[in-house]
């Protein structure tokens, strides 16, 4: 990391910033990327439209933002894939799934410092300072609603569950069963959202914690083993599976809306 050079005498000068690299680039890049979402995401909330796909091989795609489908209006061939348990909800479907990842997702550890550095500038990097004059920590509202994470990581554990049981259903062409790309597709996001749902720091901590020898528990140990290498990656995991899912809600509507056809591969 490089800094500018002090003159001799006058000693480390407080509140200043002495970084002479491009710190500025990583918040920079993180705030552009997290508001992107957060845009896109908030449009196909609101945009009930396009977001379940029914190809001309008979095989039917639906968009992980609208996914586990529980109202009575999720389009056109349900094929008994939808789960009508509410009738009443006047607007989009999405508004009652979304807000399970989105706790899951806001208040994750990697996420605290992704959108604290970028957004908040509390830091921005290290070795600069940072605006605010007091720091309370999550200790008030707002930030004292971070501490629901692991609350919220028992209500996000279904999803990629459900995810994926939506993908083997894609499997159902006609005639019979095949591969599509928009199957691929489901399958990879369902598999990236468990991999960073697993690899969380709470299922770590669920894990193995609250043991005072390993000994005593060794099936706890070796899934803390197991989700301890996972973790290492959880950054990683973050990244990708936020972009695929967006990713993947843009596929099915780009085909729903009859952009292009899912390929089939047999």
């Amino acid at each position: 990391m490089a800094v500018a050079a002090i003159p001799a005498g006058q000693g480390v000068r407080p509140a200043v910033n002495l970084r002479v690299d491009r710190w500025w680039l990583q918040p920079a890049v993180t705030f552009g990327v997290l508001l992107a979402f957060v845009i896109y995401a908030t449009w196909a909330a609101f945009w009930p439209h396009d977001f379940v796909a029914i190809t001309p091989h008979g095989n039917r795609l639906l968009s992980p933002f609208y996914s586990p489908c529980i109202t009575s209006h999720c389009g056109p061939g349900n094929l008994g894939t939808s789960w009508h348990l509410v009738s009443w909800w006047p607007i989009s479907a999405a508004l009652l799934v979304l807000p399970f990842p989105l706790a899951f997702r806001a208040t994750c550890y990697y996420y605290r410092k992704a959108y604290y550095r970028s957004f908040w500038l509390s830091p921005p990097a290290c070795a600069v300072p940072e605006p605010h004059k007091r720091y309370t920590g999550e200790t008030r509202f707002p930030l004292l609603i971070q501490n629901i994470h692991r609350y919220a990581w028992y209500f996000a554990i279904p999803l990629p569950l459900i995810l994926l049981w939506e993908a083997i259903k894609s499997l159902a062409m006609h005639p019979g069963v095949g591969v599509s790309l928009g199957s691929l597709v489901l399958f990879v996001n369902a598999i990236l959202l468990g991999l960073y749902t697993v690899s969380c720091h709470s299922c770590r901590h669920i894990c193995g914690g609250h043991l005072n020898a390993f000994s005593k528990g060794p099936t706890r140990y070796w899934l803390w083993r197991q989700v301890t290498k996972l973790n290492v990656h959880h950054m990683g995991l973050a990244w990708i599976s936020l972009v695929f899912v967006a990713a993947t809600d843009g596929y099915v509507r780009l085909v729903a809306a009859g952009v292009f056809h899912d390929p089939r591969f047999f």
